[in-house]
């Protein structure tokens, strides 16, 4: 257990970088977490102008920043600081002030006679809030792959033994090698809207699996993903997704970006039946369905967003030509939509991690993105049109977007 503390951030720390209109009484906050720090940009239902709090923890990395929707004034940041490691912040008044987690994440000792190696947690990556009717329950997937939850709003975790106590899921998981090149993550925890005990995870790698009993079984999910050439699909081990969504008004519905295309899964009720769909492939060939985040419309199912990254054997990691676009289906993935209005043109060799895309909940929804060099967008009119909120941030590594029923915060 790591002693915990309290940061408050400075009143300083909160200007307004472009003219502030008055007010609708809701308003939007994006969430931006970054290698060096996070930063709050506040603004009103328009989203024209911009005030910007922050730095919070500069000079840490923050590989997560989310608003609990139960409450609308929580946050909390998965942190990984220079001198405590790895742990979780939480602000219970829209980050005036934090404390420290008094239990962070942690691997459980194996049990005597297990022949399993010990882990420690390197950092915490991918923060969920639980179901509606479990107000204070999070989970967090963990580097290396791990899954813990806390019923406490984020004071105290437990880790979930199913998961990284199991010798399958261990072999699963593989080594260090076997991940992504900052470490193998367990991410896109998803909870059902309709059930608190049916809940998704990916890991990188190690497939993507379901629970229906809140954590204490898991099945894999695997069946029509394919894996990198040369290895077996069957092999739970080579499956690399990237992200998964839910569709908030089809729960039956999840989207896919995985390193080997972009899917989709209609639930059938029958495990045989239930078999990934690679949409990418109506994708251009030129730019291909590579790359790390996956959006979802907050309430049209056919709709969705990615934005590819160049695929090609080497895989550079970055927009395909130097051409950074997003791209939209509104018929599921049979067809897509470039959408770059506003983006640069060319020369532009930007990467976007998979947290680092998200859209919000408006009548018109917005998308938000953010760079690994430190630039903030927002696609207008459902990515129609980008403009750029922010330059010269730390390399991003998330980018989320709540609603706020508070009209007189940041003021």
């Amino acid at each position: 257990m790591s002693p915990s503390r309290t940061v408050r951030a400075p009143a300083s720390s909160r200007q307004t970088t472009r003219k502030t209109s008055s007010s609708p009484a809701r308003r939007i906050v994006v969430l931006v977490a970054t290698r060096k720090g996070a930063w709050l940009f506040h603004s009103d239902a328009k989203r024209r102008s911009w005030t910007v709090d922050g730095p919070h923890f500069l000079g840490h990395t923050i590989s997560h920043l989310v608003l609990d929707p139960r409450d609308g004034r929580t946050l909390l940041a998965a942190a990984k600081t220079g001198h405590l490691g790895p742990t979780i912040f939480r602000s219970s008044n829209l980050g005036r002030s934090w404390k420290e987690a008094t239990q962070p994440p942690a691997f459980a000792a194996p049990p005597a006679g297990s022949t399993l190696p010990a882990r420690s947690v390197d950092h915490s990556f991918w923060l969920t809030p639980g179901h509606a009717s479990e107000p204070g329950t999070w989970y967090v997937g963990t580097s290396p792959q791990g899954l813990f939850r806390s019923d406490d709003g984020g004071e105290r975790w437990q880790p979930l033994p199913a998961v990284n106590d199991s010798a399958q899921f261990r072999e699963w998981m593989g080594s260090a090698q076997d991940g992504t090149p900052d470490g193998p993550k367990l991410h896109s925890v998803i909870v059902d809207p309709r059930d608190p005990q049916h809940l998704y995870f990916g890991m990188s790698g190690g497939g993507v699996h379901e629970s229906r009993d809140g954590g204490a079984s898991w099945s894999p999910l695997i069946q029509g993903m394919e894996v990198v050439g040369g290895f077996d699909p069957n092999t739970i081990t080579f499956h690399d997704p990237h992200c998964l969504r839910i569709c908030p008004t089809q729960p039956d519905r999840l989207y896919q970006q995985n390193h080997c295309g972009i899917y989709r899964l209609d639930r059938t009720g029958r495990a045989e039946d239930d078999v990934w769909q690679r949409i990418g492939r109506k994708m251009p060939k030129r730019v291909g369905d590579i790359g790390f985040p996956m959006v979802v419309h907050p309430r049209d199912p056919d709709t969705a967003w990615v934005f590819p990254m160049d695929g090609q054997d080497v895989w550079p990691r970055t927009a395909p030509g130097g051409q950074p676009a997003a791209y939209i289906t509104r018929n599921a993935g049979k067809t897509w939509q470039r959408l770059d209005e506003g983006l640069p043109e060319s020369q532009a060799w930007w990467t976007i991690k998979r947290q680092a895309m998200t859209v919000d909940a408006q009548a018109k929804p917005a998308l938000y993105l953010g760079t690994t060099g430190g630039e903030l967008w927002i696609g207008r009119d459902e990515g129609a049109k980008w403009q750029n909120i922010a330059r010269h941030l730390p390399e991003i590594y998330a980018v989320e977007v709540a609603e706020l029923d508070d009209p007189a915060y940041p003021a």
